[in-house]
């Protein structure tokens, strides 16, 4: 959340993207623990591609793994034994449009 606030992340990847999210979309950001909306914002640009076929400019505006196999079992605690290289990766870059200050 204090990474989107401050401007260092601007982008959000999704594996097997159930909202087909696209250009121009809107998006809340929600805080986990208190379930509350802290930042709007509006997506600028969605690039798909294997998992496997990252390259260090797609971690631009996104945290970084320490290592591949970090990568892997991180996306595998949020979408199972299912994610393989093979598995389409949404990158979705975004730009802020509303936040709520009082999380700075």
């Amino acid at each position: 959340m204090q990474a989107i606030l401050r401007g260092e992340k601007d982008s959000t990847w999704r594996l097997f993207d159930d909202k087909e999210l696209s250009l121009g979309d809107e998006l809340r950001m929600v805080n986990k623990a208190s379930g509350k909306e802290f930042a709007r914002a509006s997506i600028i640009s969605v690039l798909e591609k294997p998992l496997g076929d990252v390259v260090p400019t797609d971690f631009d505006g996104h945290e970084r793994y320490p290592s591949m196999d970090a990568m892997y079992e991180t996306f595998r605690s949020y979408y199972g034994d299912k994610v393989t290289p093979q598995s389409v990766l949404k990158i979705i870059r975004f730009r802020l449009v509303g936040a709520d200050t009082k999380h700075k």
